[in-house]
Parts: structure tokens; C-alpha cells; sequence
């Protein structure tokens, strides 16, 4: 699943736009086609496409991994899920036949003009919103990891509140938004905290350690445009610094130590035993 980081990537290609493609900001939508309704959690897609039509798109931001729309009325938000891309291509060639839609293309929003933005999903997991008030799907999200808001001591308060292992409790985007298995794993390695470890456990420093390393960590994703790891999200570098993650039986870069995979919380999990040391409850 698309990451913080890799949903940065596709919020900024969108934002900015490239050598080859127009930004989406600006863009006022002629019309939107759906070619799997399930897709449309709200409300039901034959209400979507009027909703949307004529509206202008003023932004493109990310909350948690959602990629988020205002509108010049209400808000388009979109989630990737395990295996969405958004983009931005021409609706028609230069001798103006249209350009055909590829079959895991499950929503297509014409722009007046010759482009669109199109969200495919090849598994149907993704999922698209037209929302009067995106706090109704935001509002239980956790805080920004790279927020000015969210500081060691809100971290430290926040682990000291629970008493959960702490690579689920990373992971559950109401506690904090937009880390995924591929990013917890390298954070908890850098800050030398094995995954096991219940989260009021942590000193001070300890929590400080730790969020150096998920503000470096996503830093460095992002700087790297995010980690392509199959053919669904391609173009990221930052699978090539992993320092843990799909290295199991490899040595660790640090210490020389196997890297080990486990399970927690029922995710694969990649952890250095001699760096992480493991809780007594778990020897």
C-alpha cells in the first residue's frame, strides 16, 4: 500500500505538475466517467458524476494517505488503498481521436480543455468521496508526523496513554497518520526499538529517538519520491537504503546481524535482533 511518502510523491506531481503533464489546479471538470461504481463510497456514483461536473479544482493536499481535492464547492478525496495511482494524461492524441481508458481505470474526470485525471485501481480497493465536510473522514485521523504540532513530548504523551505493542499502535492512522509497514519497520530500526515493545514502556529518550527517526525516515522517502517495490507504484529510490525492510537473512548494516522476519500485529515485520533488543516477554 501507497505510504506517506508515496503519496506525497503523487500530491506534488499533481500539484506542481511535470515536463510532460499540466498541474490539476485550475482545472474545471466537464465531466466524469465511472467504470466501477463500487469504487464511489459516497455517495453512490450515479449521484458523483453531476456532483462533480463544472466544479473547479482549487487544490491537491494529502491528510494521512488520502489524497484530498477542495473544490470550488465540497471536496474530492480519493484513497489509493493497496494498488491506486492517480494521473494526469491528454484525453486526445494530437489528431484528436480520444485516447481509450485501460481496463483497471475505474473513474475518469474530463477537464475542460484536452485533459483528465484519471484514478485506477487494479485490485478495486481504492476509494473516491464527494464530501460537503472532509472533517467527516478526517476527523479521527492522528496527527501529522511532520507537523510543527506534533513534537517528542505529544509523541511521548501519546505512547504513555496506550499499552499496545508498538509497531501496531505506529500503524493505526487514528494514533498517527500516514505510516504503513515499509516505514515503521526502517523508523523503529533507526531508533533501535524492537517492534514487541509495548509503547508506555518508552522513556523519554527512547521516544525521542524514535521520532528523529519517523521524521528522517519520511523525509528521506519522500526525498527519494517514495519506494517502488512492484509494478504498481514505480519510480521511487528509497527501496535502495532500506535498511531492514525485505532484508531478512541478510546482514544488518550496522552490526553485522541477520536480519530476521517476524509477525506482529499479523504483519511481516523485518528487525535486527542485536539493534533492537527484544522485550524479556518475547525471549
Amino acid at each position: 500500500m501507497p505510504e506517506l511518502p508515496e503519496v506525497e510523491t503523487i500530491i506534488h506531481r499533481l500539484r506542481e505538475g511535470t515536463r510532460e503533464q499540466p498541474p490539476v489546479p485550475g482545472r474545471i471538470i466537464h465531466s466524469v466517467e465511472v467504470t466501477w461504481d463500487r469504487i464511489i463510497a459516497e455517495p453512490d456514483a450515479k449521484s458523483f458524476k453531476p456532483l462533480l461536473t463544472g466544479k473547479e479544482i482549487l487544490d491537491v493536499q494529502r491528510r494521512a494517505k488520502y489524497l484530498h481535492f477542495p473544490l470550488s464547492e465540497g471536496h474530492l478525496i480519493a484513497h489509493l488503498r493497496m494498488s491506486g495511482d492517480m494521473r494526469m494524461e491528454p484525453r486526445r492524441t494530437q489528431a484528436e481521436q480520444k485516447i481509450p481508458v485501460k481496463d483497471y481505470d475505474r473513474v475518469i474526470i474530463n477537464f475542460e480543455g484536452n485533459w483528465r485525471l484519471t484514478f485506477s485501481s487494479i485490485r478495486k480497493f481504492g476509494r473516491m468521496w464527494y464530501l460537503e465536510n472532509p472533517q467527516c473522514l478526517f476527523g479521527d485521523l492522528g496527527p501529522e508526523p511532520l507537523s510543527e504540532t506534533f513534537t517528542p513530548d505529544r509523541l511521548y504523551q501519546m505512547l504513555q496513554a496506550h499499552s499496545r505493542q508498538i509497531k501496531p499502535l505506529l500503524m493505526d492512522q487514528h494514533f498517527l497518520a500516514g505510516l504503513g509497514n515499509i516505514y515503521t519497520d526502517e523508523s523503529l530500526f533507526r531508533a533501535k526499538i524492537h517492534p514487541l515493545r509495548q509503547s508506555d514502556s518508552l522513556s523519554i529518550g527512547e521516544t525521542h529517538r524514535l521520532y528523529h527517526a519517523i521524521q528522517n525516515t519520511l523525509r528521506e522517502g519522500i526525498i527519494n519520491f517514495g519506494a517502488s517495490l512492484d509494478w504498481i507504484y514505480r519510480g521511487g529510490q528509497f527501496q535502495n537504503t532500506f535498511k531492514v525492510y525485505q532484508r531478512d537473512g541478510e546482514p544488518c548494516l550496522v552490526c553485522g546481524t541477520t536480519i530476521e522476519k517476524i509477525t506482529v500485529g499479523q504483519r511481516g515485520t523485518h528487525v535486527c535482533p542485536n539493534c533492537q533488543e527484544a522485550p524479556e516477554s518475547a525471549v
